[in-house]
């Protein structure tokens, strides 16, 4: 898999980079500018982009944003965000450009490798992963008329797995449930959120 890597603190960005290549992926470029980003992308052809989302020069949205234009410029470019605070917007930006696998993580989660990689593979798959406490944080915020009131305490720790990306399989060892109760508990809240796709349950949430 050839990825670039778009980050402001030098830190992290090595360590990224350390990480990723220790691990026998092809880290092509690894830049901490947005403009830098959008060259990598044309140059190297990557599979995968992990992008800072705040970056120069106001250190708002700027990695966001060219990740997104990175997309439209290379269609089917994954894309793997990670912040240093919970930005609910902005995952949800993501998510509604569509096109590709779209991650949304903190950064405290590449001090946990196994976890990380997990989630990057995932993404660069194809799929769609949320860091849990952006899902924790979209939860608990109330919404006129809002379905997920009527949620189960374990239905809610189903819909924050499937945020995760997780399939119900995996969801089911996870919670000591199995799979045929994770789906049950999958399918309700399928029809809880009015969502015909259970696997897309939450995802169609955010993006309400």
């Amino acid at each position: 898999m050839r990825i670039v890597i778009a980050e402001e603190d030098a830190l992290l960005r090595e360590g990224l980079v350390l990480l990723l290549r220790s691990e026998g992926f092809d880290v092509a470029a690894a830049v901490d500018h947005p403009g830098d980003l959008l060259a990598a992308v044309a140059a190297e052809a990557p599979d995968l982009a992990v992008v800072d989302v705040r970056m120069p020069p106001t250190f708002t949205d700027e990695g966001l944003r060219a990740a997104l234009e990175a997309r439209r410029l290379a269609p089917g470019l994954a894309i793997l965000a990670l912040s240093a605070f919970i930005e609910d917007g902005y995952a949800g930006d993501l998510l509604a450009a569509g096109g590709g696998g779209a991650g949304y993580l903190l950064k405290e989660r590449v001090g946990k490798p196994e976890e990380f990689l997990d989630a990057l593979k995932r993404v660069a798959a194809g799929g769609t992963v949320l860091d849990r406490d952006v899902v924790a944080v979209q939860l608990a915020r109330p919404r006129p008329g809002d379905p997920v009131g009527t949620l189960t305490a374990r239905e809610r720790e189903v819909v924050a797995l499937l945020a995760e990306g997780h399939s119900v399989p995996t969801i089911g060892r996870l919670l000591g449930i199995g799979t045929a109760a994770a789906r049950q508990h999958a399918g309700d809240v399928s029809a809880k959120l009015r969502v015909p796709d259970e696997a897309q349950a939450m995802l169609s949430y955010l993006r309400a």
